[in-house]
């Protein structure tokens, strides 16, 4: 892995992981379905527009276009669409912890479904992973975490993992970021649909409001996720997963800056039990890969 693949690695995880802190300062002043689906529909069309002044075509492969739906669906629509709605009473700490396990749901989905083999570190990351989050949700639920709004990001951390699955190598082919465009506008397209059925649609337009409404559609919207595709494509999903390790770490400390939520001592034993568990994962997944390749 080289440095430029780090960068972008750190670059990611950083972005990806504040966007939990964005959202939750958003769904304080308006409805987060619409919110989300006016997010994507800003950000579709400017990836739309920057990819066609890059001179990239609407015409993807269809493993592309597969990759671009499925992603529109599970990733966009369901897992941010769920956080966003469970973050009207999760803390964004609680959220980017529950969101980080989807490493640790892929590489145990990947042992069980396809029967890919699980090295005794990559058993050790697992167990300590979910002990991690089992230990900061135990604090959190004792404190009175909301339990609805937890089982909402649980549900959208396995939407994510899902799409990871299902994509595998689907990423190839170039034109990314006409594929992040398109797949804004498939996750808007649905959450357009879905926000007069499940939420009062409002809008109370304030500063705050709207600096972290324009940083998370250019940033984590489309800047992270075109870093995503380009780094997929770099180093391959399961190097590339390893800077999911970072989310924790990050997304509780940006949290903590600028929302002021504090971190009591159960809490950073189990970010840190977390951090190091799916470090160990995806060490573990690379060490396998590595073997295959050499066999």
């Amino acid at each position: 892995m080289d440095l430029r693949a780090i960068a972008m690695g750190l670059a990611f995880a950083f972005i990806w992981s504040s966007a939990f802190t964005s959202a939750r300062i958003i769904v304080a002043d308006a409805s987060p379905l619409f919110s989300l689906a006016l997010r994507f529909l800003i950000s579709g069309l400017l990836g739309v527009a920057i990819a066609r002044a890059m001179g990239q075509s609407w015409r993807l492969t269809r493993a592309q276009w597969y990759a671009t739906i499925l992603f529109g669906i599970c990733q966009n629509a369901l897992y941010l669409g769920l956080n966003f709605y469970a973050m009207q009473t999760v803390q964004a700490s609680v959220a980017a912890i529950i969101a980080s396990t989807m490493p640790l749901i892929v590489a145990l989905a990947s042992w069980a479904l396809f029967h890919e083999k699980l090295r005794p570190l990559g058993v050790i990351g697992l167990l300590a992973g979910f002990a991690g989050v089992a230990l900061i949700m135990s604090s959190r639920i004792g404190a009175g975490a909301d339990l609805f709004g937890v089982m909402l990001c649980g549900l959208g951390a396995l939407a994510l993992s899902f799409a990871t699955l299902a994509v595998r190598g689907a990423t190839s082919g170039g034109n990314f970021m006409m594929v992040v465009g398109l797949q804004m506008l498939v996750g808007a397209a649905l959450l357009f649909l879905a926000a007069p059925i499940f939420e009062t649609i409002y809008i109370h337009p304030n500063v705050p409001w709207m600096l972290a409404f324009a940083y998370t559609t250019l940033f984590p919207g489309l800047l992270a996720t075109l870093i995503w595709f380009h780094l997929l494509n770099r180093i391959g999903a399961i190097r590339a997963a390893t800077f999911h390790f970072l989310n924790p770490v990050f997304g509780v400390a940006v949290a903590a800056v600028f929302l002021g939520e504090k971190l009591g001592p159960m809490d950073a034993v189990g970010v840190g039990v977390t951090t190091l568990g799916i470090l160990a994962v995806q060490l573990s997944r690379q060490t396998d890969q590595r073997s295959k390749a050499s066999t």
